[in-house]
């Protein structure tokens, strides 16, 4: 039988870690109080966490001895294949920002592949002209294309005191849908609320028990078509669904309790983004976009949600506008490498993302702030990149077979590199889809 012990809270208690788990989870929580915000998430033994804070803290380049250490064990300690892939890729990645901290230079391309598993490159121009171009049939006019959808987005856009409730029918409907496609486990639970000052659109913090809290950023404006995704993206079929279903099966069935720890920067973070943006095909299916808009319409008290013909124009609009935007997205990635590997200034590539990926100025400062952070320096790619890997993957059965396929990456932990193995060859490169 499986030993038990208390996890962090004192409420709930989850198996008792094995000498690597003890050693990686201790690992990452000690890496931590160098690098604040590496830890997204910890709902696992209360005292390893008390051993973590207690003791002196140990030097950084120690830490990256450590990593390399509990990484040439795995050979001989860790049995099962996809838990040693797993463990390997993570602990390259700890071991890499573990030198970062010890003031080692690491070219930040180099890095982002250390992090994640995955090489990150850069997207042709081109593409995001293509894009720029289809946007410019589906809205046509005279104004520059940035101010054609910033029209089209004050349209969509929702006032912040109505955002909490349209975002909680939004989860609401997508949990029902996930609840028909996919096995929802016991007792799970979100909470969704606003917030201001954030350098992100919606973040997810996964509680342990099943349990989540998921914020919505208001800083920007929100629109229908954006909160659609966000919410989608954090709760059913996102990360709170993911985070859920691998606690029960993965930590409470198997015992592998190195993931009651949720790690930034690291390999599982490209997988987590990518099965969250993956997961919007599921909760908002192509033929029942329209009639969601209407119905979101209504409940924001959007003037347009009155007008059936009007609605119907705008969401066969929105359909067609969705793609090339989401391309425009993905301008993000060059813009970290022109900012990070190219050393441009932050005014460059503020204009880099104002004349390449249409954004407003208040949008490329946004996403600047993103950019520039300690942290989502390194984060930005795994939205572009993790929904490009996973939707290769997916895309190999046929479509009616891809909900199985897809709740396999809801119950399964891979490393990106596992994922990259099972595609028997590069096929086509997929259209990259970032966050909304």
């Amino acid at each position: 039988m499986t030993e038990l012990v208390p996890a962090v809270g004192g409420t709930r208690m989850v198996p008792a870690p094995d000498p690597v788990a003890r050693d990686y989870l201790l690992l990452a929580l000690r890496l931590d109080q160098h690098r604040p915000g590496l830890v997204d998430a910890y709902f696992g033994p209360a005292d390893l966490k008390a051993t973590a804070d207690m003791e002196s803290l140990r030097p950084p380049a120690r830490l990256a001895e450590d990593a390399a250490a509990l990484r040439a064990r795995l050979p001989e300690e860790v049995e099962h294949p996809e838990r040693r892939g797993w463990l390997h890729a993570q602990l390259v990645a700890l071991e890499a920002q573990a030198r970062v901290s010890a003031g080692e230079e690491v070219p930040y391309p180099a890095l982002v592949a250390r992090c994640f598993d995955h090489a990150m490159g850069r997207v042709d121009d081109a593409i995001f002209a293509a894009a720029a171009s289809e946007l410019d049939v589906a809205l046509p006019g005279r104004e520059p294309l940035a101010a054609r959808l910033a029209e089209w987005d004050r349209r969509w856009t929702i006032e912040p005191e109505h955002v909490q409730v349209v975002a909680d029918q939004l989860a609401g409907r997508f949990r029902r849908r996930a609840e028909a496609l996919f096995v929802l486990p016991d007792g799970e639970a979100v909470r969704v609320s606003t917030i201001r000052n954030q350098p992100w659109a919606g973040y997810n913090w996964f509680e342990g028990g099943r349990r989540s809290r998921v914020a919505i950023n208001l800083d920007l404006p929100v629109t229908v078509p954006a909160l659609m995704h966000t919410v989608a993206h954090e709760t059913y079929p996102g990360h709170h669904l993911e985070m859920a279903t691998k606690e029960s099966r993965l930590v409470d069935g198997e015992g592998r309790t190195e993931l009651t720890i949720l790690l930034n920067n690291t390999p599982e973070s490209l997988l987590h983004e990518g099965i969250a943006d993956l997961g919007f095909r599921f909760a908002v299916p192509p033929q029942d976009e329209p009639a969601l808009l209407g119905e979101i319409a209504a409940v924001a008290g959007l003037p347009m949600a009155g007008d059936a013909g009007a609605l119907t124009a705008l969401a066969q609009a929105q359909a067609a506008i969705r793609r090339p935007r989401a391309i425009l997205k993905g301008a993000a990635g060059n813009a970290a490498l022109l900012r990070h590997a190219d050393g441009r200034s932050h005014e460059d590539v503020a204009a880099y993302l104002v004349e390449v990926g249409r954004r407003r100025p208040d949008q490329a400062e946004k996403e600047l702030e993103f950019i520039e952070h300690p942290i989502w320096r390194t984060y930005v790619f795994v939205y572009r990149d993790g929904e490009q890997l996973l939707g290769r993957w997916l895309d190999t059965v046929p479509e009616s077979e891809r909900p199985a396929r897809f709740a396999r990456l809801l119950a399964e932990s891979r490393a990106p590199s596992a994922i990259s193995g099972e595609l028997s060859s590069p096929g086509p490169t997929p259209v990259p889809v970032p966050p909304s």
